[in-house]
C-alpha cells in the first residue's frame, strides 16, 4: 500500500503490455494527454516517436512505459492519473489497483462504493403516486376551505373526475354540503 508510483508502474508493466484493452487509439490518447496537459514529463519530439503507426503498439506501450519509469514518480503518476481518465476499465483492473481494494479491512467498509446502492424508497411506484395524491387532495381541501366556496366547488367536482369512486364520492359531498353554502 506504501509503494510510490514508480514501484506500481514497474508491477503493472507487464499487465498493461498483455492488455488487450490498449488498443492504438487508446495508447494515443494517453500519448497526448502527457504531452499536452505535461510537456514536461512528454516532449513534442518523444510524443511524435511513440504515436509511430509504423511501429506495433505493444512495442510502444512498453517503450512509453520505460521511458516514464526513467523519467520518476511525478511522470509515473500522471501516466496513472491519464489512465484513470480515459481507460477506467483497464485502470480499475490493474494488479496494484486490486491488491489495495483487497488489502481494505472489510469490517470498516461494509461494501464497496460500486456495488452500494442507497435505497430511497423500496415500496414502488405506487405507494409513491397514492401518497402524492392524498398530499394533493389534502392541499386542495385546506385551499377550498379557507376560499369562498361559491365558484371553487365546481373546481372540486371537476377534480373529482380523474379520480377512484370513494374519492370522487367524498369530494362531490365536500362540494355539495349544504352547510358550507
Amino acid at each position: 500500500m506504501g509503494d510510490s508510483f514508480h514501484d506500481q508502474l514497474l508491477e503493472d508493466s507487464r499487465f498493461l503490455r498483455a492488455d488487450r484493452r490498449l488498443d492504438t487509439e487508446l495508447v494515443d490518447k494517453l500519448i497526448l494527454q502527457l504531452n499536452r496537459i505535461y510537456p514536461q514529463i512528454l516532449t513534442d519530439k518523444e510524443a511524435t516517436k511513440f504515436r509511430d503507426l509504423d511501429v506495433p503498439t505493444c512495442v510502444r506501450l512498453a517503450e512509453l512505459l520505460a521511458h516514464l519509469q526513467g523519467k520518476g514518480e511525478e511522470a509515473c503518476r500522471e501516466f496513472y492519473r491519464a489512465l484513470h481518465l480515459h481507460v477506467e476499465d483497464v485502470y480499475f483492473s490493474l494488479p496494484t489497483r486490486l491488491r489495495l481494494r483487497d488489502s481494505i479491512d472489510p469490517f470498516t467498509t461494509a461494501a464497496s462504493p460500486t456495488q452500494q446502492r442507497y435505497v430511497l424508497n423500496d415500496r414502488g411506484q405506487m405507494f409513491f403516486l397514492s401518497c402524492f395524491s392524498v398530499a394533493v387532495g389534502v392541499a386542495l381541501l385546506h385551499y377550498y376551505d379557507k376560499a369562498k366556496v361559491t365558484r371553487g366547488s365546481r373546481a372540486l367536482g371537476m377534480a373529482a373526475l380523474g379520480l377512484g369512486r370513494r374519492a370522487r364520492e367524498v369530494l362531490i359531498w365536500y362540494t355539495e354540503d349544504p352547510i358550507r353554502k
